[in-house]
């Protein structure tokens, strides 16, 4: 990709019933959006189209409407129709056509992405239960765009405060001690200090982990899980070179603001991280798929079924994605180009 072209920004369009088109529409209704990106949206027009009817100061905005990445215009907003079919369009309930478009849309965006069409991807919210079928067997975006791209990957939730990885992503609680190995533990603590560097520019990142039990077991009072498995691991990967500590309560790591002096904070389940993180940045923290060939982010809301089709939902977590997935492209191809092998 040379300099001079705009990043390629590849949308997916979520649950047709949800916010998705609201926030991505309000996002783009700024023209001075396209200066930084040209995006392309895998939706429909004419769902588009009748979410812009229910916007009350976003109906200036322009659609470039193609039937593929060929006919896309840079500094254009597009959207590549994913189907000709009238779409019957239920705002705020789940049905099975928005899980059909939901997949097509992705399968449709991952396909331009391996064949390097597009730069970066960001994906409107889904429903993770009307979006299951055969082929989408998968309890969020992280698990389907790993095995899509056959990586190992790390859900990070990112905003001007802190960055927080999730070691088990979407797991039932009760499956979560069994789940964390070292291998596990291992490769995401990697993952997480090798996205710092490449793709926040952080030279020597610092990386905190949090306990599984409370007060990190109480010395095998509580559990044996931190002192037995976790803190071990962590004295390894310091021999390693890498900057990680731990295991810290989190009630204590969170309530006296200790995460301030860490890079990145490494959540062993699901609630540990995206607590904390939602009560600090609710409306513009970001989903970061960290570890993937390309580029993913999503804003860090769900479809909001209760206030779509409503003008009331913020663009702000959906403009920081795409600010973030742009960002971070940059940083990566400045890494790669500081680090390359000058003999090749």
């Amino acid at each position: 990709m040379k300099d001079s072209k705009p990043i390629r920004l590849a949308i997916s369009h979520g649950d047709i019933n949800g916010v998705g088109y609201e926030v991505i529409l309000k996002t783009f209704s700024d023209s001075r959006m396209l200066d930084i990106c040209t995006p392309i949206l895998y939706g429909s027009s004419k769902v588009a189209s009748y979410h812009k009817k229910l916007l009350t100061h976003h109906q200036d905005i322009a659609f470039n409407s193609v039937r593929d990445i060929s006919e896309v215009l840079d500094h254009k907003f597009n959207i590549i129709n994913i189907t000709n079919d009238e779409v019957k369009i239920e705002i705020g309930k789940s049905t099975e056509i928005a899980g059909q478009l939901s997949r097509t849309s992705l399968d449709r965006a991952c396909a331009d992405i391996k064949n390097n069409l597009v730069d970066v991807l960001v994906t409107a919210p889904i429903n993770k239960k009307n979006i299951q079928a055969d082929s989408f067997d998968f309890p969020g975006h992280t698990e389907y765009l790993s095995s899509q791209f056959g990586s190992s990957s790390l859900m990070m939730m990112v905003c001007d405060r802190i960055r927080i990885g999730i070691v088990t992503n979407h797991l039932a609680i009760k499956d979560v001690p069994s789940a964390i190995t070292e291998d596990l533990l291992t490769e995401k603590i990697m993952i997480m200090n090798n996205s710092l560097r490449r793709d926040f520019g952080i030279t020597k990142p610092k990386i905190a982990v949090l306990a599984l039990d409370p007060h990190a077991g109480d010395n095998g009072v509580i559990g044996t899980m931190d002192s037995t498995l976790i803190k071990p691991l962590i004295a390894k990967m310091q021999d390693r070179g890498v900057l990680v500590y731990g295991p810290f309560p989190s009630d204590g790591f969170f309530g006296s603001n200790e995460f301030n002096h860490f890079d990145g904070v490494m959540a062993l389940y699901h609630d540990q991280g995206l607590i904390p993180f939602k009560l600090m940045s609710f409306a513009e923290g970001v989903n970061y798929t960290a570890g993937l060939p390309f580029v993913r982010t999503s804003p860090a809301h769900g479809t909001a079924y209760d206030i779509a089709g409503k003008d009331i939902a913020s663009e702000q977590s959906f403009r920081s994605a795409v600010y973030l997935a742009c960002n971070i492209l940059r940083n990566r191809q400045e890494y790669d180009e500081l680090t390359k092998d000058p003999l090749k």
